[in-house]
């Protein structure tokens, strides 16, 4: 007995080590921060930065218990500075393994940016710090870059404005506003058909041109099943040497403009009116969507109209003569009032 108990005090020793030795390899490597704190975080990592400072920065925002411990499983598997920059979704309930395997996937925080058809580069700034991306203002100065517009080629027109392709785009913090631009300026290259350029020239229209009648286009047409009657109006008017009168036009070159539209707006002296100017504006309105630029190629054959007015129904009444707009135009302001619009 005696010596059964000498061989047990003998052996006790090195097993409480072991057993202590497995609860700590378990309580730094194997468990999580904070098991209840399951929502998920944003954990942003710079580009340049070291995987020791990952690390530390990890511990310091409570992902994780021991910094350390992250850094030396990735040294055992190989996988130190093997991390991307970017945004990662974490939280303090995954293990050092998980958060390590998390990091080094990749697999970043994607954001949407939705800019629609007929939006304004000049309401992009908005979306883009909706979308958490960058500040408003900092992406109105990069829009406002003249060096930045020399870069696109698009130095003749000062503006970046009908060029950036309304979509929804994913982003992926950190991101530059260069790199925004440059991806709608991108879209809008592959969207624009082989079969565009040869039509343009039938028109005798440039690039510009065509985005510039696409976006008045766009902006004029409640549906889509209109845009190319539409488009037809206005080719008629320009071919007949007539001022395409067009309101959104109007209502572009003034300043802090709120509706409704006046006489004294219709009145403005500035290059986009164009019922005081002949011709197209100087440029875009807006940036117009795939079926507006289609349809300032492929106006409606045959069409002889060279008036249209909105029907108070979402759709558009064409007319030939002008006194049978005018006639439309009446009815549009009787509906309105019945409807209780006013006008």
């Amino acid at each position: 007995m005696r010596v059964l108990l000498r061989i047990i005090a003998i052996l006790i020793v090195p097993i409480a080590v072991a057993v202590g030795c497995m609860l700590a390899m378990k309580h730094y490597f194997m468990e999580p921060a904070d098991l209840t704190k399951t929502t998920p975080v944003l954990f942003e990592i710079a580009p340049g930065s070291n995987f020791k400072e990952i690390c530390k920065n990890l511990e310091a925002r409570g992902l994780v218990r021991y910094g350390w411990s992250i850094d030396l499983i990735s040294r055992l598997k190989g996988q130190d500075k093997k991390v991307s920059a970017g945004e990662y979704e974490l939280s303090a309930s995954m293990t050092p393994k998980e958060l390590l395997a998390k990091l080094v996937s990749g697999d970043v925080y994607k954001r949407n940016l939705l800019f629609k058809e007929g939006d304004s580069i000049w309401q992009l700034g908005q979306l883009v710090e909706e979308a958490g991306l960058l500040s408003r203002v900092e992406f109105d100065h990069a829009l406002a870059d003249p060096l930045l517009v020399d870069k696109a080629g698009l130095t003749k027109f000062q503006s970046f404005e009908g060029y950036l392709f309304p979509n929804t785009y994913t982003f992926s913090r950190p991101v530059t506003a260069q790199q925004i631009i440059w991806a709608m300026l991108e879209e809008g290259e592959k969207r624009w058909k082989p079969e565009y350029t040869k039509k343009m020239e039938e028109h005798a229209m440039t690039r510009h041109e065509i985005l510039t009648l696409a976006s008045i286009i766009e902006k004029e047409s409640g549906n889509r099943q209109d845009q190319s009657l539409i488009s037809s109006v206005f080719h008629n008017r320009l071919k007949n040497g007539m001022r395409l009168e067009s309101d959104p036009t109007v209502v572009y070159g003034v300043p802090d403009y709120h509706p409704p539209i006046t006489q004294a707006h219709l009145d403005s002296e500035h290059p986009y009116n164009t019922y005081k100017n002949f011709g197209l504006p100087p440029g875009p309105i807006c940036n117009p969507g795939e079926s507006a630029i289609h349809a300032a190629i492929y106006p409606t054959i045959g069409a002889q109209y060279l008036f249209f007015v909105a029907d108070g129904k979402g759709g558009h009444v064409f007319s030939t003569t002008l006194k049978d707009h005018n006639k439309a135009v009446e009815q549009y302001r009787a509906f309105m009032r019945s409807a209780g619009g006013g006008q």
